[in-house]
């Protein structure tokens, strides 16, 4: 569907319509269709991000989620790298600590 096209409402209902599937093959539990939930789980993702698309083209409004993609789940590994960085700083101020030693202070 083109988001620039596509109609508000019948983006929501299409949503609505894949929470419902997604909801009824959830449901069956174990006994669920692996390949079907699978569909379900596409489709939904689908037609949300077709809305939240939708919805902020044609109204100028975004939906108050934080959708985060696969790829984006990968940056948390990067996270670690700061706490390096923290160490450095340290390492820093000790060394500016150290060049304050060489400084002579003249009264007038």
């Amino acid at each position: 569907m083109n988001a620039m096209t596509g109609d508000p409402r019948r983006a929501l209902t299409r949503l609505l319509n894949a929470f419902e599937n997604h909801f009824d093959i959830a449901r069956d539990g174990d006994e669920a269709d692996d390949a079907a939930l699978e569909a379900a789980e596409l489709a939904l993702r689908d037609a949300f991000f077709t809305y939240d698309d939708i919805l902020f083209t044609q109204l100028g409004v975004e939906l108050p989620f934080d959708i985060l993609d696969d790829s984006e789940e990968d940056d948390e590994d990067d996270d670690s790298d700061y706490e390096d960085d923290d160490s450095d700083f340290e390492d820093d101020e000790a060394t500016d600590e150290d060049d304050d030693d060489d400084f002579i202070e003249v009264d007038d």
